[in-house]
């Protein structure tokens, strides 16, 4: 008796340890972190946030998922602080937000900027704000630098942007709203989605805007003649809800960072040749143009925009930052 309840008992150990064993490992489920983006799937940017995406699963052993979500699906141009600190997304663009002073003020900065060295600079000034940014429940992630393309277009042939003789030109923040007016213009504000509707019924006579963007909204067919017055450095910066970052685990953190820098050294060339290519393909296409300002006459119309925005820029980051935001611009000019 004794015997045959041994080997009961072995026998169902055996088979409860070989059921165990048969059941399929459940791997831990992927963080996901949703990307709103107002690009859409046809810009070579969105190629850039697909990269992050893949970096980042890589970097975290499959630990993080980012979800991207183009052309403004899940929020509007001016909401981006709001969809990030209420969770409707967990990384976006943050635009000139009140929120964020001195963001507002220098993240389009009127300046003749030398991109050999952009990365480098764009990590630099996004240390400088991040402090502004936590406050807010932000953190910076991941530069979107349009300083390469932030340009100028017109239905007509415009040859110098400081005589606007009264257009109705569309900006995107207060810098540009300031120039517009300075340069004897109108400033509208229009999202971006609406700009082809906007261009194509006469609401606006030009438009300021990235090339990427505009060439992905088709809008040469519309304004086909630019202007390229290399007057701007432009870092939307796309930031992290705060508090989901801190709860990532230190080598997720770290991954996240990594996987940020290293899509943005990978994109800038890509995005570079990408948006010359447009220009040239657009002008031939649409009988259009793309004229050059001198840089005697960047330099010229700059000044004067500098001299208006330096007290702004004061008062919304106070001086000590201010000058260290403006000492870093100076490092990287012609």
């Amino acid at each position: 008796m004794k015997c045959q309840r041994y080997v009961r008992s072995f026998v169902k150990s055996t088979l409860s340890i070989a059921i165990v064993s048969a059941l399929p490992f459940t791997a831990q489920a992927a963080e996901t972190i949703r990307l709103s983006t107002y690009v859409n799937e046809s810009d070579i940017r969105y190629q850039g946030f697909q990269k992050f995406a893949e970096l980042a699963a890589e970097k975290s052993q499959g630990d993080l998922k980012v979800q991207i979500f183009p052309s403004a699906t899940l929020h509007g141009w001016s909401e981006g602080v709001d969809a990030v600190q209420g969770g409707v997304s967990d990384i976006s663009w943050i635009p000139a937000d009140k929120r964020l002073p001195c963001y507002r003020v220098t993240s389009l900065y009127p300046v003749a900027i030398n991109l050999e060295k952009q990365i480098e600079l764009d990590s630099d000034y996004a240390a400088l704000v991040e402090a502004e940014a936590a406050k807010a429940d932000l953190i910076p992630l991941i530069n979107s630098n349009y300083s390469y393309d932030q340009e100028w277009w017109f239905e007509d042939p415009v040859s110098d942007i400081g005589n606007l003789n009264g257009k109705l030109v569309r900006s995107i923040g207060p810098l540009v709203s300031l120039m517009i007016e300075t340069w004897g213009g109108k400033p509208v504000f229009v999202a971006p989605k609406e700009v082809f509707q906007s261009a194509e019924r006469g609401v606006v006579d030009g438009i300021n805007m990235g090339v990427a963007t505009y060439s992905s909204w088709k809008l040469w067919s519309v304004m086909p003649h630019m202007v390229n017055a290399n007057m701007f450095y432009g870092n939307i910066i796309y930031m992290m809800n705060k508090d989901k970052f801190d709860d990532l685990s230190p080598a997720n953190q770290k991954a996240l960072k990594e996987a940020a820098v290293e899509a943005e050294a990978w994109l800038k060339p890509r995005y570079e040749t990408w948006v010359d290519e447009r220009v040239g393909n657009a002008v031939m296409a649409n009988g259009g143009s793309a004229v050059s300002m001198s840089e005697d006459r960047t330099g010229e119309l700059l000044k004067g925009i500098q001299a208006k925005w330096t007290p702004e820029v004061n008062e919304a980051c106070g001086v000590p930052l201010a000058d260290k935001i403006r000492g870093l611009f100076a490092a990287h000019t012609e």
